[in-house]
């Protein structure tokens, strides 16, 4: 793995020599000699990101129809109070 450095003028002028830099390994792109922004392949992207799990399947629970669960009725969650 390669990294590429390019100012921010040379990634403008030539975009190609900068995703073929990026088939090689990240390409940063500086800004006034400071690092600003990472060019990478989008399969080193989603690499470094994990799994492309939707939330439903993130929130979801299998097996969760074997969890016995008998929640408390309304009217066992509170008691009067005492104002003696």
């Amino acid at each position: 793995m390669s990294i590429t450095t390019l100012s921010s003028r040379e990634f403008n002028q030539d975009t190609a020599r900068a995703k073929k830099a990026a088939a090689q390994g990240p390409v940063f792109i500086t800004d006034r000699g400071r690092p600003a922004h990472v060019l990478l392949t989008i399969e080193s992207y989603q690499a470094l990101a994990g799994s492309s799990a939707s939330i439903v399947s993130l929130l979801s629970m299998p097996g969760a129809g074997d969890v016995e669960f008998d929640p408390p009725r309304a009217g066992e969650l509170y008691r009067e109070a005492d104002l003696s």
